[in-house]
């Protein structure tokens, strides 16, 4: 039987080659005063000319802080990434924050507290 072959999406690997380098790239050169970024996602779109990179911040509190040094260096990074990974055209990054890890962390403490009461109720 033959091997299908799936198709070629090149901005599908554009997405995970830019997410891997950038990743790299924001931990050698940037610095977030006490607060952890984690680049969850890269969405690039089918033209490869936005590159929309999904981060979420650790504490919540310093998101807005991240999310500025981030705008503040996107040029640059934009820039060591074209060397970096020479992809033409180079998507225009665009930084957003993503709340998906916070609320599943919100939801969580929600079902522990529930399995608390309930252990508290089944020992009462």
């Amino acid at each position: 039987m033959p091997e299908r072959h799936l198709p070629y999406l090149r901005h599908e690997r554009v997405s995970e080659l830019i997410r891997k380098e950038l990743g790299e790239l924001i931990l050698r050169e940037l610095e977030f005063n006490g607060a952890v970024m984690t680049i969850l996602e890269v969405d690039v779109t089918k033209k490869i000319d936005y590159a929309r990179v999904h981060v979420s911040v650790i504490p919540s509190a310093k998101s807005e802080d991240v999310l500025s040094v981030l705008h503040g260096h996107r040029r640059e990074l934009q820039g060591k990434l074209l060397r970096k990974i020479n992809i033409r055209p180079m998507p225009e990054i665009q930084f957003v924050l993503d709340h998906g890890t916070e609320k599943a962390a919100e939801i969580e403490k929600v079902f522990i507290d529930e399995e608390r009461s309930g252990q508290v109720d089944k020992s009462a």
